[in-house]
């Protein structure tokens, strides 16, 4: 074995051992819960808190129903992912952070309630919402017609679907417009997500185009999806746009974002009927007024996807 070879296989080593730092699991729309991790030292937390400063507005407060105004506390199903959504830039012991976490934290002082913030897969969250585990969801659950059904949202962000590559990739250089650019290739995704419904609802492409299937693996966590990218395991990962883009440019990801594919609102998720949205709605509609909003993403560094007003249960993009 050669000295290059030697060096080869410890630059390889040497990516993979800092797969969970960068990774911290998936966000999306929706999000995979997963492992979390000490945190990406290529990527610290900014230091900006506009949280801080937020205030109870009593207008808002008031459209909360009575029994929660007077417990004073509402319960949240939150799954943590990777930056700029939600992580944990410092282990899970410590306290998690991210644009998810800070939105939810702000909405939360305007209506003048505490947050029981309780830590769950993405997958689980919204089966939970309807038997009461939690008032709500975070996790950058995105909005779509067959959500809709039985999830009531409140918009936060305007996010969506992306998809990225190991860097030097030869076969996807370009932005994905169709799923038949993905014909013969593995794509990782995460669980229980709008991405894994996309895949599965469109499979028949390739054949109806004459080529070889797509082939696609769920993974539970994203750290996992990313080790398997690096490691020629799959071909491509589609995930949020915001995530991949973070992702990609932290050098040592070693991936390339291959930009939007279909944009999707994304909100806070309830119960179908839920008596708490129209208080959330105004809650964000006030931290979008006061400047809080734009703040917020600032920081995590999502301007791109900032909403002019909240909005419940929107349609799905076209």
């Amino acid at each position: 074995m050669n000295t290059r070879t030697i060096s080869g296989r410890l630059r390889g080593a040497a990516v993979l051992a800092l797969l969970p730092l960068l990774v911290l699991t998936a966000c999306g729309s929706g999000d995979t819960g997963g492992t979390a991790a000490v945190g990406a030292q290529a990527s610290p937390v900014p230091t900006d808190d506009p949280v801080a400063a937020v205030r109870k507005v009593d207008s808002a407060a008031a459209l909360l129903p009575a029994d929660v105004r007077e417990a004073g506390k509402l319960k949240v199903g939150s799954s943590i992912g990777f930056p700029p959504g939600a992580y944990y830039p410092n282990g899970t012991d410590k306290a998690a952070a991210g644009q998810d976490i800070d939105l939810a934290d702000a909405v939360a002082k305007v209506l003048g309630v505490e947050l029981e913030r309780q830590d769950a897969s993405f997958e689980t969250i919204l089966p939970a919402l309807g038997s009461g585990k939690y008032d709500f969801g975070t996790g950058n659950f995105g909005v779509t017609a067959e959500r809709l059904k039985s999830i009531d949202f409140v918009t936060y962000i305007n996010d969506g679907q992306g998809f990225a590559v190991k860097q030097g990739n030869t076969e996807l250089k370009g932005k994905v417009t169709d799923l038949t650019q993905l014909c013969g290739l593995t794509i990782g995704t995460g669980a229980g997500t709008t991405f894994e419904a996309t895949l599965a609802a469109q499979k028949g492409v390739c054949a109806k185009a004459g080529r070889k299937p797509y082939d696609v693996k769920v993974y539970s966590e994203n750290a996992a999806t990313l080790t398997a990218l690096q490691q020629g395991r799959i071909d491509v990962i589609m995930s949020t746009i915001n995530g991949l883009r973070y992702q990609a440019a932290q050098p040592a990801s070693q991936t390339a974002f291959l930009g939007e594919f279909h944009r999707l609102d994304v909100g806070f998720a309830f119960r179908k009927g839920s008596p708490l949205t129209k208080a959330f709605q105004a809650a964000v509609d006030e931290l979008i007024k006061d400047g809080t909003y734009t703040r917020i993403l600032k920081k995590w560094g999502t301007s791109a996807s900032a909403i002019d007003a909240s909005r419940i249960n929107p349609p799905e993009h076209a």
